[in-house]
């Protein structure tokens, strides 16, 4: 790990005029630095700020600080009352240990485990330094994106919270030299483009300070359903956060974002289109996973995704409206 100035931050004021990276639990950061593949020359420690708290706001949804833990957001009654889908996604991430570490805005910033962004040894990524090219596109792609990708990177999106949190329609609060700003989730989490190393919307300063779920009273009537190599600990092959508003069988509204497939996490909002009034069998599920996948781009040894990604979809929809054919 290379030499770096500390700071320690007593107010969001002193936090934003710092000019560091911001750490928080430092589960990604910290390895990366490890790695050699971050280098900041200044970290300002924001531990300390009085960012943790979960509440009510005054129209029903919910404001989440950007400190508050992993672990405090999934076990807080509040977040399994009014976003259970929020909570499954949270415990279908990590470890126990790590949960009770990561910061919610740190789980949304959190960078991709592309092993060509990770690993020094392999000099094409576009992401570390732009031009040099993505090592994936003709190396080993298996568990690269089929959605939101271009010819400068493939890499996946590592967030199961944040899939959840784009199907929810959160927003995200960011306090800057300019004041704050609040910006829809969806739009702060950048597709890669022609500028990969840009992956979000946070200008030079901006810290984020919370993170905000309106009103909406049937997503408890939700899933998070996560497709992995193995049951513990694993990142998303493909994932699914499904809600959906029932009058009888028909599909009033509903609500889907995928994980593990995308550049960003990504909603799915063809799909949604695609049921809305219509009856919740499994022709019209299979219907709406057709369409939410229409556009994927797939790799040679990706092309399964499509297939799983598609049956993910298929059988959150089963599970939130009880249906099977």
């Amino acid at each position: 790990m290379r030499p770096f100035e500390y700071l320690r931050a007593g107010s969001e004021a002193e936090a934003v005029a710092s000019g560091g990276r911001f750490l928080a639990g430092g589960t990604n950061l910290l390895d990366l630095m490890r790695l050699d593949v971050e280098r900041p020359a200044r970290l300002t420690d924001i531990t300390r700020l009085p960012l943790r708290d979960i509440q009510e706001t005054a129209g029903g949804g919910l404001r989440i600080g950007a400190l508050a833990s992993n672990t405090s957001v999934a076990e807080h009654p509040l977040v399994r009352a009014r976003a259970p889908l929020l909570s499954e996604a949270l415990l279908a991430g990590a470890s126990q240990q790590l949960r009770n570490m990561a910061s919610m805005s740190g789980n949304i910033m959190q960078r991709t485990r592309c092993p060509y962004f990770r690993n020094l040894d392999f000099p094409h990524c576009n992401k570390r330094e732009l031009g040099s090219g993505c090592g994936a596109l003709e190396g080993d792609h298996r568990k690269h994106a089929v959605l939101g990708t271009s010819s400068c990177c493939v890499a996946v999106h590592a967030s199961d919270a944040a899939v959840a949190l784009v199907a929810l329609d959160c927003s995200v609060t960011l306090h800057g030299p300019e004041g704050e700003r609040e910006v829809p989730l969806r739009d702060f989490l950048l597709q890669p483009g022609d500028h990969p190393e840009r992956e979000h919307d946070l200008r030079r300063g901006e810290l984020i300070v919370a993170l905000t779920l309106p009103a909406l009273p049937w997503a408890v009537n939700a899933t998070y359903l996560k497709v992995r190599e193995r049951e513990s600990y694993a990142f998303a092959l493909a994932s699914a956060a499904v809600a959906a508003d029932l009058d009888g069988r028909t599909v009033r509204d509903v609500r889907i974002a995928l994980g593990g497939v995308g550049t960003v996490p990504w909603r799915a909002t063809a799909a949604e289109a695609q049921l809305r009034g219509q009856p919740a069998t499994r022709a019209n599920f299979e219907a709406a996973a057709l369409a939410a996948l229409a556009g994927a781009q797939p790799l040679p040894q990706n092309r399964y995704k499509v297939q799983l990604a598609s049956s993910v979809i298929v059988r959150a929809l089963e599970r939130v409206t009880g249906a099977s054919a």
